[in-house]
């Protein structure tokens, strides 16, 4: 993009609306859903508006966006475990003692499950589910390619599926 000369108001919303879009198509291309994807647009063009005065510094601004927008994705999907947890409290006061023990003895039956998988197996389904790291980050930490990914979780999903059916005896 070049850089820019001194950033002010008419300068800024001339280039808003492409930050926007920009910010806007790298989450979902990193998997927010629209409403989290425009949510974090707007906390990127607040957060741009805010050092619009060294906007100049940078030859792409684009690029801080895009950055700008992952973080602000990777960090909101850290926080939704704990918005899970919630939801388990609020589900453990409409559920019987009887149903607690049973969803209780279920995860302790899951997490010996996954604790039998192949340990690659199981720490791309930690990264993958407890993490909420993308294909792409999960290939980059290990150092394999993405469609190895993609194999190696199905075969880690499948077998516990096939515990899951041996169990329900399905």
């Amino acid at each position: 993009m070049g850089r820019i000369a001194s950033m002010d108001r008419n300068a800024f919303e001339q280039k808003a609306r492409t930050w926007r879009q920009k910010a806007l198509s790298v989450c979902i291309s990193c998997g927010a859903g629209k409403d989290e994807a425009e949510d974090i647009a707007q906390d990127v063009m607040l957060r741009l508006w805010q050092m619009h005065n060294e906007l100049e510094r940078y030859q792409s601004v684009e690029a801080i966006v895009a950055l700008m927008a992952k973080h602000l994705l990777r960090n909101r999907q850290r926080r939704k475990p704990s918005e899970m947890f919630d939801e388990a409290m609020a589900i453990s006061l409409n559920t019987s003692p009887h149903e607690e023990l049973e969803m209780k003895e279920d995860d302790i039956w899951l997490s010996a499950k996954l604790q039998q998988l192949p340990t690659t197996q199981r720490a791309l389904m930690y990264m993958r589910q407890v993490e909420r790291r993308s294909h792409e980050e999960i290939a980059q930490l290990l150092g394999i390619e993405t469609t190895s990914v993609s194999t190696l979780l199905a075969r880690a999903r499948r077998t516990l599926l096939e515990e899951i059916k041996r169990r329900n005896q399905i």
